[in-house]
């Protein structure tokens, strides 16, 4: 099958027999697993003893033989099998007098390199990429321009090459009337690295939640650490974050009162999360929706909860008129005059840190933090996630979470556990509130780049420091380990950091230098609502999936996922061209 190999152990030994077990590198303090009886070899007929085992090629392994009577260990292995190989692992005794055994490992058919359809999407991509910037090179020599008005209606033609590859020069970015406004130069131009920011997140999001190719770096991290699939949703929170500002300072600026746009925060609080719950719920896979099995955290209520703090929390202190502080310091006037939301967020970090490491939970030691099962070589098999787990199933009830964790594969947990619980709520809205930051810089010191991107840079330093103390630089042995279950301090101050610097990059190439429109992460950055309900609601009709034939080929997932998330950057490309966008 899929990431796994062929392992036939043969064993030379006289009785009693071997038994095999195996723990994967991933796998912190975790117990050997059983994996076979080896039996004993048949002197008489000289004929060794052997077993046929399927091993895990994603992680290295650790492959333990012992002696069935006794429990004495015979030898040790370590190795990272590869997909679809086809390994002998050859027990023998090399000195009768001392009894020396020896395990050799031989490869009798060589893996397949599973990564290679990575390599080739990947030239195609930028093979598509390399013949569109082509094209609009040539479409600026006057030759070739004429020829393609001669061919093509005239205005259709014009609309397309001012519109930069479908990108407008200028729009009110941040503008929430809804009274149409003309799109002219005299209009303040929109953040366009804002809509790129959150468009890559997004499209990032809709391949990993389409299967990422089964690749595991495209899945959730088992409990400690981080992939690439961890870092979208924390990276969605952020640029929300940073819309915040924005949209706030812009609808205080066009005359809404203050009691108007809390109004407006509550009702799309409240449409986000009746989304989240009645449409896009994973427990419809356990039948037809009910209260018996609703799942009441998700992805759409986390982001609805912490739009509601952030937003409400912006609104109590934000001011129409963004002119220059008048402070002692002027050169912290975006962090200085709003305190009492930076005590009220230190705060909250300090329930979060309370609860986690001061919480009784019954059976479980003071301050878990681990993933039960059979990690901590044991231990504590029902104590998932700690008190994170604890105050989700008291509250809301087991069957009102999450029933597949990522922790289930590797550390073999039982418990019901939600990534998206009440506990971890917090650290989504200290994730906000940082990105909320970074639209201020934006809004204090509009036009000044440089100001602009040394405070992001300054930022991104700041977080990066953080994370190497709380995490030791280390994945397992921090203070506070990088955990996007938990959604631990540790995990908010990495993404936060990535998020600063990966928004700076955007900003200077496509807000400063304009070297870059944003497109296409441009277009589902703009739809980003309708992107992310569409892809869950549509995920298993065609074209965004199909039967394969061969269901364990890595290259047929990557290309039926990358398809997929391909057609919505395509559809949300058309919504754009023709000015649709769904907004809450």
């Amino acid at each position: 099958r899929m990431d796994q190999a062929l392992l036939l152990v043969r064993n030379e030994l006289p009785a009693p027999g071997l038994n095999l077990a195996a723990r994967s590198g991933s796998c912190h303090q975790c117990l050997y697993q059983f994996l076979a009886f080896v039996p004993p070899s048949n002197e008489s007929l000289r004929k060794p003893g052997t077993a046929s085992v399927m091993v895990d090629t994603q992680h290295p392994l650790t492959l333990l033989l012992n002696s069935s009577v006794g429990d004495r260990n015979l030898c040790k292995v370590q190795y990272h099998f590869g997909e679809f190989g086809n390994y002998s692992l050859v027990v023998k005794t090399l000195s009768t007098s001392t009894q020396t055994v020896s395990c050799d490992l031989i490869i009798n058919e060589g893996p397949i390199n599973s990564y290679l359809p990575i390599l080739f999407a990947f030239l195609v991509y930028m093979g598509i990429l390399a013949i569109l910037i082509a094209g609009r090179l040539l479409m600026k020599i006057d030759p070739v321009r004429n020829w393609v008005y001669k061919k093509l209606n005239p205005r259709a033609t014009d609309r397309m090459i001012n519109s930069e590859l479908g990108s407008p020069n200028t729009t009110d970015s941040i503008n929430c009337d809804p009274t149409p406004h003309p799109w002219s130069t005299a209009s303040r131009r929109r953040l366009h690295s804002l809509d790129t920011f959150r468009g890559l997140s997004l499209v990032i999001m809709v391949f990993v939640n389409y299967g990422g190719g089964k690749y595991w770096f495209f899945k959730h991290e088992s409990w400690n650490g981080l992939t690439v699939a961890d870092l979208v949703f924390p990276w969605f929170v952020f640029i929300m974050g940073t819309s915040i500002a924005l949209a706030l300072g812009s609808m205080l600026r066009w005359g809404s009162s203050k009691w108007k746009v809390l109004r407006k925060i509550l009702w799309r609080t409240f449409v986000l999360i009746l989304l989240g719950i009645i449409v896009v719920n994973p427990n419809y896979c356990l039948g037809p929706l009910s209260w018996d099995n609703l799942r009441i955290p998700g992805v759409l209520q986390r982001l609805g909860f912490t739009y509601l703090v952030v937003a409400a929390l912006e609104l109590l202190f934000t001011r129409a008129d963004s002119g220059t502080w008048e402070g002692r310091f002027p050169a912290l006037q975006d962090i200085l005059p709003y305190w009492p939301q930076w005590i009220f967020i230190l705060v909250l970090e300090a329930i979060w840190l309370c609860l986690t490491f001061l919480l009784p939970v019954p059976d479980c030691p003071r301050g878990y933090i681990g993933p039960g099962g059979i990690g901590d070589f044991g231990k504590y098999p029902n104590c998932t996630g700690g008190a994170a787990g604890y105050i989700d199933r008291l509250l809301l009830g087991e069957k009102h979470m999450y029933q597949h964790p990522s922790s289930g594969v590797i550390y073999q947990t039982t418990m019901p556990y939600d990534p998206e619980g009440i506990l971890g709520t917090i650290n989504s809205i200290v994730l906000a509130f940082l990105g909320l930051q970074a639209g201020k810089i934006t809004l204090f010191y509009k036009d000044q780049h440089k100001q602009i991107m040394s405070r992001f840079v300054i930022w991104g330093i700041v977080m990066g420091i953080i994370s190497a103390i709380l995490t030791k630089c280390s994945k397992e042995e921090g203070f506070i380990p990088i955990n996007k279950n938990l959604w631990s301090i540790s995990y908010v101050t990495t993404t936060s950091c990535f998020a600063f610097i990966l928004l700076l990059l955007i900003y200077y190439l496509v807000d400063v230098k304009k070297w870059w429109s944003g497109a296409p992460f441009l277009y589902p950055g703009m739809n980003s609502i309708l992107v992310y309900i569409g892809h869950q609601v549509f995920a298993n009709y065609f074209p965004f999936k199909w039967k394969m034939q061969d269901s364990q080929s890595h290259a047929e997932h990557l290309i039926q996922n990358l398809t997929a998330t391909t057609l919505w950057v395509i559809i949300s490309y058309i919504l754009y061209r023709r000015r649709i966008f769904w907004k809450i």
